[in-house]
């Protein structure tokens, strides 16, 4: 994909770029840090509000303050071959990291608990709700990842920079809120809370890449939606034995 055409307005376009690159961080640190201070039907509400705010804002930024008219994507098989390749690649290797070492590692199991917490919040006690708020994820939730971070950010940046500097920052953006999320599992852990993120960034990475390569959302959302149900299926071992507990 090649650069769009710079925009008229360039200041206006950085506002833009930075607020995106904020909210998500914002988004998380209010709903999964401030949130747990609350009841559960409150960190309900802030959890839709935010993530409404969130993934809303690319749409109202474009139509009420750039003032750019919204195309819909054209179906395309284009970047889905690699997509898949990376995103099978990634879950395989994630369960097999899991299976032969995580497993019993202290941290892994000690997160556990805060996961079912977090999980119970939001009414998430049995196999079964699992398995939809897995599906939920996997299909919903990343496709709206994807249109948020490498549509939009990516997008927006690729006006503004050349193709890597556009890439790494974009990816920056994504991978910031998973640290958060991440380290809150991990109790800020380092080592895990590290080397996970890294992991986040290096699909950011190449999700933006095939995004420009491909021009097309097709390939990275497929890609994005293996990669969270394989984290989803590892989720699933953690906790079975922790439904009836």
């Amino acid at each position: 994909m090649n650069a769009a055409t710079p925009p008229h307005h360039p200041r206006l376009a950085w506002t833009g770029v930075v607020i995106a690159f904020l909210l998500p961080l914002v988004v998380t640190f209010v709903y999964f840090v401030l949130g747990p201070r609350f009841e559960d039907s409150i960190r309900q509400t802030m959890y839709v509000v935010m993530k409404g705010l969130e993934f809303g804002f690319p749409v109202v930024w474009l139509r009420a303050v750039e003032r750019e008219p919204l195309r819909l994507w054209r179906p395309t098989w284009a970047g889905i071959g690699l997509g898949v390749v990376f995103g099978l690649a990634v879950a395989v290797a994630g369960w097999v990291l899991y299976v032969g070492l995580l497993r019993g590692m202290p941290f892994f199991t000690e997160s556990v608990v805060i996961m079912r917490e977090r999980l119970q919040a939001f009414g998430v006690d049995s196999p079964w709700k699992y398995v939809l708020l897995a599906a939920f994820y996997s299909l919903i939730h990343s496709l709206l990842e994807e249109y948020y971070f490498r549509w939009f950010l990516f997008g927006r940046l690729r006006r503004l920079l050349s193709l890597w500097p556009a890439i790494l920052i974009s990816a920056a953006g994504f991978t910031l809120h998973h640290v958060v999320i991440l380290g809150t599992y991990f109790e800020w852990s380092p080592l895990p809370t590290a080397f996970f993120s890294l992991c986040v960034a290096v699909g950011g990475i190449f999700w933006a890449w095939l995004y420009d390569r491909s021009g097309s959302i097709a390939g990275p959302c497929v890609s994005h939606l293996l990669v969270d149900a394989g984290i989803f299926l590892v989720g699933f071992d953690m906790l079975r034995g922790l439904w009836s507990g």
